[in-house]
């Protein structure tokens, strides 16, 4: 995908089995034509905010939602969604914590943060898969993004 092409999703995920297995579903519901990848928080923040290698993006071509896992190389998951939800730029993107994580402490600070939802992965296949499948309909499909403004 071209970094000026229009995204819908922004999957910042490093995990390459997870990887295949968010993105077969995406593609099983009709709903990854347009999906960047970020495979740390580094990359992420570079897309969102058009920086480095993304610096040509268009503001209008923002992600419809970001599916942000946890633990990642470089920035955390919990560090990218402040940076995201803290600027004024980009705080009402859609942000979507799917992670494996279950504990507590993390689910509170990312709700502290203002993460949109918060979606432990389920363990098996199928279950996975039909996680992702629901995510992607709800946020890509059902939905009503803001009007993003133009200069």
């Amino acid at each position: 995908m071209s970094d000026t092409s229009r995204v819908d999703v922004l999957l910042v995920e490093d995990d390459q089995d997870d990887l295949d297995m968010i993105l077969r579903a995406l593609r099983k519901a009709n709903l990854a034509d347009r999906v960047q990848v970020a495979r740390d928080g580094a990359e992420a923040l570079d897309f969102v905010f058009r920086q480095g290698a993304h610096g040509g993006r268009r503001i209008e071509d923002e992600p419809k939602v970001i599916f942000l896992d946890l633990k990642l190389p470089k920035v955390g998951g919990l560090e990218v969604l402040e940076r995201i939800k803290g600027d004024a730029r980009t705080r009402e993107i859609p942000v979507v914590i799917l992670t494996s994580s279950k504990e507590r402490a993390d689910v509170l600070d990312g709700y502290r943060l203002g993460v949109n939802s918060y979606v432990v992965k389920p363990m098996s296949f199928a279950p996975f898969v039909e996680a992702v499948r629901e995510l992607g309909t709800y946020w890509l499909a059902r939905n009503q993004p803001r009007a993003v403004e133009t200069p």
